[in-house]
């Protein structure tokens, strides 16, 4: 006994002594810091001094004990801010580093925040915590880096805020190589907030990946639990999974166009997630490839994507393919998850002569389904003679033809965020034991039947998923997904007199969401305008305001308005005007280097002509930008020599120029080239693709020419084309040529003009060869006595609406 107490002392004088050695030291600058570094001792406290520290790179090079960590943190929280070329490194063990942000920065294509000195030194037992980066990006969304890299073992990422980020690169990613004496990983990531992430348009848009296709056969053991992840939207992996064993349960998915990926790697754990769609298109749950996964106890709600964002993805794999492809699925077991209100489940999806691998031995059972909207269960796109369902349970309006679902009908109780079976279901949920017995629902709560979905009926108690306090505690700013159109902001209006240069002067004075009211009259240019803020031009009318060139200068600007990065510019209600003799070649223009940023262009009630310099077009993408939607409606665009040209990506790596383009009641008329030329090379799946949307639309003498046609849509994943005329482009053989399952061409005219070709699975329908019976060819008015009268399939004419 007395051995003991004097252990005990011993123990409690050498805690004393270390809490007496252990500093606390203030730093205020690089040098400062370098030397506390140097002489850090386990339990040490180095405090950075709250201001902005420029181009600082932190080399935490140390080693604390258990219990006893050295610590590197903010003097108060989230003051110390990390911009220019700032960046950290940290090495040794048990080192935590607390409170800072990186804001506004960009780290020259090295990650922000790195567990990894060189490949000889493991980081273990390393903390990140109570930090935040903050649109820390490249001048161009193509330079790669990622925002933070886990090396090493045992070391966690937790409480921490991402949000901005729109170049290459995970936001974080786990990496493994340099473990190879023991490749498990046992990292913790969690209670992170993810926030705004915009589409990047090519490959490496993921939010978290964890490894690579080359060590997904390896062990990590990673945890990503109780995060959020919100309007993440870089690309179709939120989170990509990439090597064995993992565990990614109790986060929070919300309004995230993307899915969570088990892309590599066997044997991982997807329990307890929540997933908000919120009906949002694109809105996906998760994907799933591989053998040996476990996904149960999930919740569902308004997901609306389809394909590859489907809300449960089952893809086919690539016999005997290399490490990088789509290997099969096998022995996966997707029990006790319920679905409300979502789209169309995926079975043996991306089914090609190369995935031609079905799923075999993998169990659907024991999942909720329920729709208040008519919706097929499944999209089938192969044998799926290898997936056994039982127990499964669906009400509402859900089509269904399978054995293993049991149509029933039972009573919904709403809570505050989400709905449940009420009590009284109970019985009427009744299913059978599987293989891989549940123990707690979603809520964690014990089942003590066996009962078909994620909740236990008439359980009330929170998920974890929905209790989590994610992010920093410090404050800082929520970010906002991008309002494509900035309808949430409230214009400031102002009025600008006609004039030489009087638009120029006031376009440049423009601040930040204004609208510049033209009046009746002329505008002329002596020179082009860049759009550095998000900006309205309205005029009086196309027939009543007019933007030309000016007379009194001898060359003439080579664009009207140039987009720059991160902005909406809109022109409503006049002319564009380039006839005169000093021609300009474009009316608008993205930026012409590379961004980082995306951008948004709208065009209502104008009329554009006279671009007709060799080369010129109405709008010009160019190569490395990126727009979110470009838009024209109720417009009038001719005697130009090209349309809208958004054809510059040619590396065919599968990237393109705009997410989006819609373009409605528009007249394309004497065009000597395209309409439209929107090009994606390549086969990059990670991405939408690329989506093109023409209704009541009129092409007239557009690209007359055996080989020309009025659109041009190579690539692009989806096209929809409606209630159109193509019309007197005699010697055009194809007017547009349309390519996979996501091209539609419905409802439209073709008269003295090229085919409307369809191929690979693209879909024609209700394609008439007519004379649209106009009254005159500049109103494109139809004579009441023409077929096309309320012909279109909102009840409408085919072609202009008046």
């Amino acid at each position: 006994m007395k051995h003991i107490k004097n252990i005990i002392c011993l123990l409690f004088v050498s805690l004393v002594f270390s809490s007496i050695q252990a500093n606390e030291t203030l730093v205020s600058s690089n040098e400062e810091l370098e030397l506390a570094i140097k002489k850090a001792k386990a339990g040490d406290v180095i405090v950075l001094a709250s201001k902005v520290w420029t181009d600082a790179t932190i080399k935490f090079y140390a080693n604390g004990e258990a219990g006893n960590p050295i610590v590197l943190k903010a003097q108060e929280a989230g003051k110390v801010i990390l911009s220019g070329n700032s960046r950290i490194i940290i090495s040794g063990s048990y080192l935590t580093v607390d409170g800072l942000h990186f804001n506004n920065g960009t780290s020259l294509n090295k990650p922000v925040i790195t567990l990894k000195r060189n490949n000889d030194e493991i980081t273990k037992y390393c903390r990140v915590t109570n930090c935040a980066i903050t649109n820390y990006n490249p001048p161009s969304r193509s330079d790669k880096y990622n925002w933070v890299e886990v090396w090493g073992k045992n070391n966690r990422i937790d409480h921490n805020s991402f949000y901005g980020k729109t170049n290459q690169g995970p936001v974080l990613v786990v990496l493994l190589k340099g473990n190879e004496e023991n490749n498990n990983n046992n990292h913790r990531i969690d209670n992170n907030y993810f926030g705004f992430r915009p589409a990047l348009g090519s490959n490496g848009g993921e939010t978290i990946r964890v490894g690579t296709s080359h060590v997904s056969m390896q062990s990590s053991r990673t945890i990503i639990e109780e995060n959020l992840f919100e309007h993440c939207n870089g690309e179709v992996e939120i989170i990509s999974n990439k090597t064995c064993d993992n565990i990614i349960r109790n986060n929070l998915f919300i309004e995230s166009e993307g899915v969570l990926t088990l892309r590599h790697g066997n044997r991982c754990l997807v329990e307890g997630n929540v997933f908000f769609g919120n009906n949002k298109p694109h809105t996906g749950g998760i994907r799933v490839i591989n053998e040996g996964h476990i996904i149960q106890n999930n919740l569902m709600i308004g997901l609306k994507g389809d394909g590859f964002r489907a809300p449960l993805v089952i893809m086919n794999g690539v016999p005997n393919g290399p490490a990088n492809r789509y290997n099969q699925v096998k022995d996966v077991m997707i029990q006790n998850n319920t679905f409300i209100n979502c789209s169309s489940l995926e079975l043996c999806e991306g089914s090609d002569q190369e995935r031609s691998a079905t799923p075999i031995n993998t169990t659907l059972a024991n999942n909720l389904f329920y729709s208040s909207l008519p919706v097929d269960l499944f999209t089938i796109s192969d044998d799926i003679s290898g997936i056994s369902f039982s127990g499964n349970k669906v009400q509402g309006a859900i089509e269904v033809d399978q054995n293993g679902f049991d149509k029933v009908n039972f009573e919904w109780e709403n809570l505050e965020m989400y709905p449940i079976p009420s009590l009284s279901s109970d019985s009427i949920l009744q299913a059978n034991k599987t293989t891989r017995p549940l123990r707690t629902d979603l809520t964690g709560v014990i089942r003590t039947k066996v009962r078909a979905g994620a909740i236990v009926p008439g359980n009330k108690k929170m998920p974890v998923a929905l209790s989590i306090k994610p992010g920093v505690t410090w404050q800082l700013d929520k970010p906002k997904a991008s309002d494509k159109n900035n309808t949430s902001q409230k214009y400031k209006e102002v009025k600008v007199e006609p004039g030489e240069n009087t638009l120029v002067k006031a376009v440049k004075r423009a601040q930040d969401y204004t609208v510049l009211k033209l009046q009746a009259g002329e505008y002329t240019l002596t020179r082009g305008m860049q759009i550095s803020s998000n900006l309205i031009i309205e005029g009086a009318g196309m027939n009543d305001t007019k933007i030309s060139i000016s007379d009194n200068l001898e060359k003439a600007p080579g664009y009207i308005f140039k987009i720059n990065e991160g902005y909406t510019f809109q022109l409503k209600s006049l002319e564009l005007d380039a006839s005169k003799e000093k021609a300009v070649r474009y009316a608008v223009i993205s930026q012409n280097t590379p961004t980082s940023k995306s951008y948004n262009f709208k065009m209502d009630n104008v009329y554009v002509h006279g671009f007709e310099d060799k080369g010129s077009s109405v709008f010009k993408a160019y190569k490395g930008t990126f727009a979110d939607t470009i838009q024209i409606t109720n417009s009038r665009i001719e005697k130009t020599v090209r349309g809208l040209n958004l054809g510059y990506e040619k590396d065919d790596i599968g990237k393109y120029n705009a997410e989006v383009i819609n373009i409605k009641n528009t007249i394309f008329k004497d065009v000597e080239e395209f309409a439209v030329n929107y090009y994606r090379g390549g086969n990059d799946e990670s991405t939408l693709g690329g989506q093109l949307n023409i209704d009541h639309c009129v092409f007239y003498n557009v690209y007359n020419d055996e080989k020309g046609r009025a659109l041009r849509t190579n690539g692009i994943v989806t096209v929809n084309i409606s209630n159109s005329i193509f019309a007197q482009s005699p010697y055009s053989k194809y007017s547009a040529i349309l390519k996979g399952a996501n091209n539609k061409v419905e409802n439209s005219v073709v008269f003295n003009s090229g085919e409307l070709k369809t191929s690979s699975k693209a879909k024609s329908n209700n394609i008439k060869i007519t004379n649209p019976k106009w009254e005159d060819t500049k109103s494109f008015h139809l004579k009441s006595n023409s077929e096309l009268k309320s012909a279109a399939t909102d009840g409408k004419d085919i072609g202009v609406i008046y």
